[in-house]
């Protein structure tokens, strides 16, 4: 098959060329005004292509007939394409590609009771590790598989769930600041990823050495690649959520660990004893 072959879309999606069009615009004209480096334009732009790549492309008709291509759609997903493009922190660039009404509007909803509910769930500490980890797993679950890879609203709420879940995750990990104003501490930043990269670690293994065909619908829907039976195409698929999204975590886990060295390098991470000073100061006022 030739490079345009490739690069037509399986199922073509307006919504989604529409997305990534503005996605793109917003962040190449906020970079105008903030004169982004080369790094982060590399980052953001190889993340932003690798997303494209797997969800609008011929990639797309793979993933539905063959495991293991699946599992590299959701790596991308949920774990390359997100870590590159928050590695670049886009918010500040892309917020200022917007029009000023829209940028104005946006600050004072963020200053508002509901924006900072908005803001407060989609930044909580808890909650997204939960969900990043959880939403990889769920739909790994043969039933939820089964009916995921029939059901065009399934698949694609499946997708989107996973992605949207990594650009949460990755904005909270990735963040360089203190805490706060960072919702996550730096420490925290740094073991998060051991925590969530276990389960998915271990749901990979069980799946690598399962000895039975978890997945038959890829065998229902036609599996890509003639001549490859079930149990090949299920253990590199398991070897892919075991063994290269870990890789992906510790990358991660690797940049949060320098963010954390850099701010004790500055000494800008909060002291325990000016801390604990400073609310026996209050608590005498009656702060």
């Amino acid at each position: 098959m030739d490079l345009i072959g490739w690069l037509t879309p399986w199922e073509f999606s307006p919504a989604l060329v529409v997305m990534f069009i503005v996605s793109g615009a917003l962040f190449a004209r906020g970079s105008r005004v903030h004169h982004v480096n080369v790094r982060r334009q590399v980052l953001f732009w190889v993340g932003f292509v690798f997303l494209y790549l797997s969800l609008h492309t011929r990639v797309d008709y793979y993933a539905e007939r063959l495991f293991f291509a699946h599992r590299l759609q959701h790596l991308v997903l949920h774990h390359l394409g997100p870590l590159l493009i928050m590695g670049a922190f886009p918010g500040q660039i892309m917020r200022a590609g917007l029009p000023v009404s829209v940028r104005f509007w946006l600050r004072d909803f963020r200053r508002s009771a509901t924006g900072r509910v908005v803001v407060g769930v989609l930044t909580n500490p808890v909650l997204i590790p939960f969900m990043f980890v959880f939403l990889v797993l769920v739909w790994v679950v043969p039933t939820v598989q089964f009916y995921s890879m029939l059901d065009w609203r399934l698949y694609r709420l499946m997708n989107w769930s996973v992605l949207v879940s990594g650009i949460l995750y990755w904005n909270l990990i990735l963040d360089r600041r203190p805490s706060p104003p960072a919702a996550v501490s730096p420490g925290l930043r740094v073991i998060s990823p051991i925590i969530t990269t276990v389960p998915q670690m271990l749901a990979g293994a069980i799946i690598t050495f399962t000895e039975h065909d978890l997945y038959p619908v890829f065998d229902l829907c036609g599996r890509a690649i003639p001549g490859m039976s079930a149990m090949t195409d299920q253990a590199i698929g398991g070897l892919t959520m075991w063994v290269l999204a870990g890789f992906v975590e510790v990358a991660g886990l690797l940049f949060a660990l320098g963010a954390l060295m850099n701010l004790s390098s500055k000494g800008r991470l909060p002291n325990k004893r000016e801390r604990a000073q400073a609310e026996s100061r209050a608590a005498a006022l009656g702060v």
